[in-house]
């Protein structure tokens, strides 16, 4: 099963926050997912330099601070450009899914509302990050 990762939830709902936490205990019991309910919690928790997520997930559509304005701000800090974002949003719109890859997200879910959906959502994300991971490790030549 995936390697043990750092997770970083940023969404406004607590439902989706709640499903994406039974998710995560039921597909990899060794990750740790730390989740907030705005773009300024999550931010303010960089403050701590030992914070350091393997991943951010980021849902777009939140008060106060969006999430274009949360990626924005992650994109323009030097320490923090490397860690990979990737959206989960309910929005499939062609807009939101251009403009997040041009603020540099490094991929895009629109969430599913039903949880045996959202679990093969979150299984395929585990997947393919752990296999991106891995390939990473491996010397080149």
């Amino acid at each position: 099963m995936p390697f043990p990762a750092r997770y970083l939830l940023v969404d406004d709902s607590p439902q989706d926050r709640l499903l994406a936490q039974e998710a995560f205990e039921a597909l990899c019991p060794d990750c740790t997912l730390t989740c907030v309910g705005s773009g300024r919690e999550a931010l303010a928790l960089f403050d701590d330099p030992a914070f350091d997520p393997d991943v951010i997930l980021l849902d777009l559509n939140m008060p106060g601070m969006n999430g274009f304005e949360v990626l924005r701000a992650l994109k323009d800090n030097p320490r923090l450009v490397h860690i990979p974002v990737v959206i989960l949003s309910t929005s499939a719109a062609q807009q939101d899914v251009s403009e997040a890859y041009t603020l540099h997200a490094s991929s895009y879910l629109v969430k599913s509302a039903n949880f045996t959906e959202f679990l093969q959502q979150v299984e395929t994300f585990l997947r393919y990050w752990q296999l991106s991971r891995t390939i990473r490790s491996q010397p080149i030549g």
